[in-house]
């Protein structure tokens, strides 16, 4: 593959990154009258521009180096600066794979980036051969898998994205926000051979943070230092970064929380399959389920005036519902509206 510096916009690779006051002076304790903060108050101070702390837990964690690390405002600063940095604007293109996470599109549409959609397969699998004759195309810069996948819920096949990693002379974005509930091993592990990966996770499902919005992304150090000139000074504010350092000191609490969630999904996915509004509900390693119904509107709008919210996903994947996956009291109240439903 080529150089990470040549597949990084010219003007990204010029570019001087904004100096913080932060960035100038770390230390914790001190008279600090070089930020023009309030010099009162609780919340007063600029957070931690590199989130030093939090980095150190998820290294810990993850058995990933801090200098690996990239903390985002959510998973979607992630994608973002991801195509900010590599792929030039009304030039390059990005490649994914449908359907997918809506956001993708989203994030290419903003940065005026064309995009190029290979469909999965029947099954929402990787379609190898359509997948390398598209990235044919060499303005294509940049490939994004979803892998648990999302709306669909499955692991992509680990051979076929190993291939096309290997294979690909660009930027390689691998979307793992779902990657706690399954027994699948992270790529966060490959970026010493594969160093044009990216890796991105995120504490807002397995770990309850989706209010605070804490992505975390793992990347060669080249490319955290782009990301790092690129991103805003103060990303994660001081209140997200302590909410993660939390979650992440409580890890029992969570893991135990997680288990409950699979097991809720298990009994869910046989409750799906004994009703008869339910079609066909697709393979899951998430903590949601995608299912084809009888009537996908309809069945939406029933449950909606019991105020159960579903995910209507029809407009991706014809007359599909997303379930998540509640309490076990919520998964109780749906199954049983759906049980009294006729649509």
């Amino acid at each position: 593959m080529n150089n990470i510096s040549t597949l990084v916009r010219p003007s990204i690779a010029a570019l001087k990154g904004y100096s913080s006051a932060r960035d100038e002076f770390d230390g914790l304790e001190g008279i600090f009258l070089d930020a023009n903060e309030n010099p009162f108050g609780n919340l007063n101070r600029y957070p931690d521009p590199y989130q030093r702390q939090l980095k150190k837990q998820v290294s810990q964690w993850k058995n990933v180096s801090e200098a690996n690390l990239f903390i985002g405002n959510g998973s979607d600063e992630i994608i973002d600066i991801t195509f900010r940095v590599f792929c030039e604007p009304q030039k390059d293109k990005a490649l994914i794979l449908t359907p997918t996470y809506g956001m993708y599109e989203v994030s290419a549409a903003i940065n005026n980036v064309a995009l190029v959609k290979v469909p999965l397969t029947d099954h929402f699998d990787i379609d190898l051969a359509a997948t390398k004759k598209a990235l044919e195309n060499t303005d294509i810069k940049l490939l994004i898998l979803c892998s648990p996948n999302n709306p669909t819920g499955n692991l992509l096949d680990r051979n076929a994205m190993k291939h096309l990693i290997t294979g690909f002379n660009g930027i390689v974005l691998i979307d793992e926000a779902y990657i706690d509930f399954s027994t699948e091993d992270s790529f966060n592990q490959w970026l010493t051979s594969c160093p044009n990966i990216i890796v991105m996770q995120t504490l807002s499902k397995a770990y309850g943070l989706a209010s605070a919005r804490v992505g975390i992304g793992y990347a060669s150090e080249e490319i955290i230092g782009y990301f790092n000139k690129v991103k805003p000074p103060y990303n994660v504010s001081g209140l997200n970064q302590a909410a993660a350092l939390a979650t992440l000191k409580a890890n029992d609490v969570y893991e135990s929380q997680k288990e409950m969630i699979i097991s809720e999904r298990e009994k869910l996915k046989v409750a799906l399959n004994k009703n008869a509004l339910v079609l066909k509900q697709y393979p899951s390693v998430t903590n949601f389920i995608l299912a084809e119904v009888t009537d996908a509107d309809a069945l939406y709008n029933a449950l909606t005036a019991q105020k159960i919210i579903v995910r209507n996903r029809s407009k991706q994947i014809n007359n599909c519902l997303r379930f998540s996956v509640g309490t076990p009291e919520e998964n109780e109240q749906l199954i049983n509206a759906l049980h009294t439903l006729s649509i």
